[in-house]
């Protein structure tokens, strides 16, 4: 089973999306549910490296990132940096002390794992945080590289998602941590699953009705807000000619409809200051309906990128200013 939040197929460059609220309410709804069952002690220090197979994937990657961040070490027998690299990652984990947990993936055993998270060679590093995949680092990276990175995953894990890690004891013994506490279903995840899939197999419409279906029951649901204004945006997109996109824009900068197809495409390119500072210009540059035209996408792409993202707090002071 594959991370909701993370996009397998590619279909959009847009790291920016995160379901942030609704992955740290499910973080605290089995950080609770696991100190109901008086689960959470304290584990040994060899249970922080794990060996993690695709039939055990669920259970001990999604699952226990609920708890505590999950690095994922890929790597195989033959790869000579794998052999460099997972000792150091091994040994960090130790020294972390419980802040991240290391599982390893042997990617000629699990090749269904391998393709999901779209890795290209090896060794490769990832993070899952509360259910969300993130990409850190290909191949032998050095010891500092690493530590940084490492920081700042435990630092995101903590602040966005009130993940503090897990209690280590040196005196436990091995294996004898308490198995995680099974996420639980939303009441929408059903809509929510379905709106992904369709997304994987291109059925943009079909993923629009879906988010829209659990917004009219719940308007604020931050998941299927996000969702939906991706989907939206990809919609737009789909069907414009890039170049013609780009060349219009450039030969009518006070053509709005140009600036904002224009937009769009630096989004979905994962080029977000670019869109953000392409409309804050276009917002400088015009008046009345115009302007509204304008503003009023530019809230949209902020809605795809999530307001927890740096940049959409710089780009609302930037509209501010252009608009006062």
């Amino acid at each position: 089973m594959q991370p909701r939040n993370m996009s397998m197929s590619g279909v959009v460059d847009l790291a920016a999306v995160k379901a942030a609220q609704e992955a740290k309410a499910k973080a605290e709804q089995t950080r609770a549910e696991t100190a109901r069952q008086g689960g959470g002690g304290a584990v040994s220090p060899a249970d922080l490296v794990i060996d993690v197979d695709e039939a055990g994937f669920e259970q001990e990657v999604l699952q226990r990132s609920a708890e505590v961040p999950v690095v994922i070490d890929f790597w195989a027998e033959w790869c000579q940096p794998c052999k460099q690299l997972s000792p150091v990652l091994e040994r960090l984990a130790v020294e972390y002390d419980g802040r991240f947990l290391l599982a390893k993936i042997d990617v000629d055993a699990n090749q269904m794992l391998m393709q999901q998270f779209g890795v290209q060679g090896i060794p490769a590093v990832f993070a899952v945080v509360a259910g969300q995949a993130l990409p850190l680092f290909q191949g032998a990276a050095g010891e500092a590289q690493i530590r940084q990175t490492l920081d700042q995953l435990v630092q995101v894990a903590e602040q966005r998602f009130g993940l503090t890690g897990l209690v280590v004891d040196p005196d436990a013994e091995p294996g004898t941590a308490a198995p995680p506490a099974e996420m639980p279903a939303g009441p929408y995840d059903a809509l929510l699953n379905a709106a992904a899939q369709a997304l994987d197999a291109g059925d943009l419409g079909g993923a629009v009705q879906a988010y829209k279906n659990v917004l009219a029951d719940d308007p604020a649901h931050p998941e299927a807000k996000l969702g939906l204004s991706q989907a939206e945006l990809l919609q737009r997109v789909q069907h414009l000619d890039p170049q013609q996109v780009r060349r219009d824009a450039a030969e009518k900068p006070a053509d709005v409809q140009a600036q904002i197809a224009a937009a769009d495409l630096d989004l979905v390119g994962g080029h977000v200051e670019d869109a953000f500072g392409r409309l804050i210009d276009a917002v400088r540059r015009t008046v009345g309906d115009d302007r509204d035209t304008v503003r009023l996408r530019l809230l949209e792409l902020f809605e795809v990128v999530g307001a927890e993202d740096p940049r959409v707090a710089a780009a609302r002071r930037a509209l501010a200013r252009a608009l006062f």
